[in-house]
């Protein structure tokens, strides 16, 4: 049943935290030296209550897998969208998206079937044609009405009771990876991709 779900995805969306990253936040000082002002505060932009780190003196990071990354791109090269919406803002994910080409990027939105909604309207395409990724209960609103919901292995046990599919990996350790691979080979797509993948990155 889940691979007959899967065989109709045109765009996979992520969370971010627990998913492409193994749920850890990190709190750096920067070197400025400059004393330190840490300020959790509801996202400026659309009141969607999201939360992010706005500090002149620290630095939010997270680990991203190379693995991930490399299923993104596959993912492009066979046609699939793809796209994060998380509820903090860091500008960290903003720069791991923009290095891997990310379609549709949404940080700070607490409601995600709103934003889910508006995503399926530009893409012009059914809830039935979209997979998401999630780990905690802020992703089930998602993952109820998408054709195809995938809990990382590592996600809250209410979200593996609604998800269609699991992954044989943790968040931050290849589980993006394992849904666009689960998809792809689905659609019959993933060998020609790889070696699209391979040959764009070979001498000619």
């Amino acid at each position: 049943m889940s691979k007959l779900r899967a065989k109709k995805i045109k765009l996979i969306l992520f969370d971010v935290d627990g998913v492409l990253t193994d749920g850890k936040i990190w709190i750096f000082p920067s070197p400025s030296g400059a004393q330190q002002s840490v300020i959790e505060q509801s996202a400026q932009h659309g009141g969607q209550g999201g939360f992010g780190l706005h500090s002149t003196s620290l630095i939010e990071a997270k680990g991203f897998h190379a693995h991930d990354g490399t299923a993104i791109s596959l993912a492009r090269l066979a046609g699939i969208r793809t796209g994060l919406i998380t509820k903090r803002i860091s500008e960290t994910v903003a720069l791991r998206a923009r290095d891997l080409k990310i379609d549709h990027v949404y940080q700070g939105k607490q409601d995600k079937l709103t934003v889910f909604r508006q995503i399926l309207e530009k893409e012009g395409i059914t809830a039935a044609e979209a997979a998401f990724v999630g780990d905690d209960v802020i992703d089930l609103p998602v993952m109820r009405h998408c054709g195809f919901a995938v809990a990382v292995k590592n996600a809250r046990p209410e979200v593996k009771a609604e998800a269609h599919w699991i992954t044989s990996h943790a968040g931050g350790d290849g589980a993006a990876r394992d849904a666009v691979e689960y998809i792809l080979k689905a659609q019959g797509k993933w060998q020609s991709a790889v070696e699209n993948y391979v040959s764009d990155r070979s001498p000619k």
